[in-house]
């Protein structure tokens, strides 16, 4: 189903299997709400072999869901992380239960900002409670509960995904055999704080967001959501990236137009990026997974050293960043690779070289790809699992 926000075609899609949670007991949020019988929606590949002990999480980033391979139902292309998840693939589907929900407060099946508040029929929208990568986690662990999957063999993560990743290695120690951290940090730094917020002002700065209210005023901040992806677009790439592939380029034009229309080919793709975004992501969902990012610190704002936050763990790691990545840049890895290794962590460290900044995850690399599917095929037969 389309829906039309004065011109603008919002999608409402599929979404897959989706799970009520919280029904015997509210689920305590970091903000002191609770939320009870809410929906998280899912995906699995794979099968769940006898002993149940093949699972993986798959934790997806800000602007991801649980449509991790396989033809995504709203872009029609392949799922977010199909070059690295499937049959035969690093993350093998012959091999392993694949799981992937869409997070808590995201926008395609769980319960997040758009969807309907029981107390008053209507939209969430700003009354939705505030909510951070803690609080994702804890309902991702009732989700494992529902599947009866009492420990899974790894929970991986790029991004914000790193961070749910993370999360999962101090709440849930107990339920983890392994956990790959890739292109991450154990806390949001300032300057990424500060490019979540010119986001969310870009947004709330459009007139049709309505103080959040845009759905039942039949409005959509379309032009202040697309330009939050355009910024946040480029901090995923790197210049060599942008310098390669747009360079100065004029975009189907011989001359300067000398007006401010997308003169030059880079203009166009941040354009591009913007309006498609639109369509598939609601602007509130926006606002608060962008606003948990910037909450995340795994030492509470310096109460604990990162040390002592992994004091213990039995966890294998895998960390893995990218040398032009400048939004998590690898010396954020490092630190927590010495944080572990300072509490004898068994723990692996991988930097790959790459010209494609953030996004170098989502995209090819042979070194990469081997990277995983080592450490996933090692792990494997650490843990017995054929």
């Amino acid at each position: 189903m389309v829906t039309s926000f004065f011109g603008v075609n919002y999608r409402e899609v599929e979404v897959g299997e989706v799970v009520t949670l919280a029904r015997q007991q509210p689920l305590l949020l970091a903000c002191g709400q609770t939320i009870a019988d809410f929906p998280l929606a899912y995906q699995t590949y794979g099968t769940l072999n006898a002993r149940r002990d093949n699972a993986i999480l798959v934790c997806h980033a800000l602007t991801g869901d649980q449509y991790v391979c396989g033809t995504h139902p709203v872009t029609g292309k392949p799922g977010w992380w199909d070059r690295m998840v499937g049959p035969g693939k690093p993350i093998d589907t012959d091999r392993f239960f694949v799981i992937c929900s869409n997070i808590l407060g995201g926008c395609m099946g769980s319960l997040g900002p758009k969807e309907t508040n029981p107390k008053t029929g209507q939209p969430y929208g700003l009354g939705f409670p505030f909510i951070t990568m803690g609080d994702m986690v804890n309902a991702q662990a009732l989700l494992l509960d529902h599947l009866c999957i009492e420990k899974l063999f790894c929970v991986i993560g790029g991004s914000m995904g790193g961070m749910q990743a993370l999360e999962w290695a101090v709440r849930y120690p107990q339920r983890l055999f392994s956990v790959v951290a890739i292109a991450t940090a154990t806390r949001q730094s300032a300057q990424n704080i500060a490019f979540h917020e010119i986001g969310r002002q870009a947004i709330m700065a459009d007139p049709d967001w309505c103080d959040g209210d845009y759905i039942a005023q039949r409005k959509y901040p379309a032009k202040g959501l697309a330009v939050a992806r355009m910024a946040a677009h480029v901090t995923y790439l790197s210049q060599d990236m942008l310098q390669e592939k747009f360079g100065r380029n004029l975009q189907d034009r011989e001359e300067y137009t000398y007006g401010f229309g997308a003169d030059f080919r880079v203009e166009s793709y941040l354009r591009h990026q913007g309006m498609s975004f639109v369509e598939r992501f609601d602007a509130n969902s926006y606002l608060y997974l962008t606003r948990a990012a910037s909450y995340f610190d795994l030492t509470e704002g310096g109460k604990h050293s990162l040390s002592n936050v992994f004091a213990d763990t039995k966890i294998r790691y895998l960390v893995a960043s990218f040398t032009s990545d400048w939004l998590y840049a690898s010396a954020e890895s490092r630190n927590l690779v010495r944080a572990l290794n300072s509490v004898a962590a068994n723990v692996s460290f991988a930097e790959i070289d790459s010209d494609k900044g953030h996004d170098s995850f989502l995209l090819e690399s042979a070194e990469f790809d081997a990277t995983i599917r080592g450490f996933m095929r090692g792990s494997a037969s650490l843990a017995g699992i054929a």
